[in-house]
């Protein structure tokens, strides 16, 4: 019984070295499983990062921008995108200035900024008219002129905020405070903390722009009766979209089409109602020069920014 399991044994491993042989004979690669793979596989597509600046805190950022960069997605197979939100502005800016998003939507200030960094612009949103300053106070509060704020605190999201912080700085100098000894400035880390600021009475008024206050009047109604917009500022060109120049064109293309093409459908113009914003809207570097010329202005009168 031996003899037959060892006979069996060395036909099973002559077999096997037969089957070797042929499979490196080089008539028989054709009979030999070869895996093949996609060229749309899961391995081969890229991902893309999309950063977001920090117009709300992150929670309700990827809520209200998180289906739209799923639609975009969902009609590129070609590639992946993932929404990636910032604790702050200064974490945003270092992002930026590393080259660590592929697309981004920054503030017109760091759309400055971004440019070199490697990054151009693409687009914008629509709705400039809503891109100005707004300066907030308790209806309680018996602030009546911009000087009655002298020796109090002003709130302000961050420093590098363009139309909450650096417009509405720009605003109080032009009508009687010398922002740098008059007043305490605080920077509270975003949009919402700037409005609870004052709501609480942790300063005398607190600046914001039109954007987060609508969604804040929308969602905090009772709240937001306390408060009254005092002053607002002139207005600018709003947030743009920036793509790192490196993006594959095909892919920076496609990805312009699909954010334009939001407003032509129904489903698109929900996304953009909870921005909120009509649309988006191409845009170029030059459409941000008054922006660089109104940060040249702010530089010499109020304080650097670098």
């Amino acid at each position: 019984m031996g003899s037959v399991v060892a006979k069996r044994g060395i036909k099973g491993w002559l077999c096997a070295l037969l089957l070797t042989a042929l499979a490196r004979c080089g008539g028989s690669d054709e009979n030999v499983y070869q895996p093949s793979f996609s060229a749309h596989g899961p391995d081969q597509v890229k991902e893309y990062v999309v950063g977001i600046h920090p117009l709300h805190n992150p929670q309700r950022l990827l809520e209200v921008y998180g289906p739209i960069v799923e639609y975009i997605g969902a009609n590129m197979p070609e590639a992946r995108f993932r929404l990636e939100a910032s604790r702050n502005y200064e974490e945003f800016d270092r992002k930026l200035d590393e080259g660590q998003f592929d697309f981004a939507m920054p503030n017109p200030y760091q759309i400055v900024r971004s440019l070199k960094h490697g990054y151009r612009v693409f687009g914008k949103m629509a709705d400039d008219e809503d891109f100005r300053g707004i300066i907030l106070v308790r209806k309680d509060s018996g602030i009546h002129e911009v000087t009655d704020l002298k020796g109090k605190a002003v709130s302000y999201p961050a420093k590098t905020a363009l139309a909450a912080t650096m417009m509405t700085q720009y605003y109080l100098h032009t009508h009687g405070i010398d922002v740098n000894h008059d007043i305490e400035n605080r920077y509270v880390g975003s949009q919402e903390s700037s409005i609870l600021s004052v709501l609480r009475g942790h300063v005398a008024a607190g600046a914001t722009w039109p954007v987060p206050w609508k969604t804040f009047s929308v969602e905090h109604p009772g709240m937001a009766s306390q408060l009254e917009v005092k002053w607002q500022t002139e207005a600018l060109q709003n947030n743009g979209w920036v793509v790192r120049k490196d993006v594959p064109p095909r892919i920076a293309d496609r990805f312009e089409d699909l954010l334009f093409a939001l407003s032509d459908t129904e489903e698109g113009q929900h996304m953009l109602e909870r921005l909120p914003v009509t649309r988006f809207e191409p845009a170029t570097d030059d459409t941000y020069r008054p922006v660089s010329e109104f940060l040249e202005i702010f530089e010499k009168t109020i304080r650097p920014l670098e």
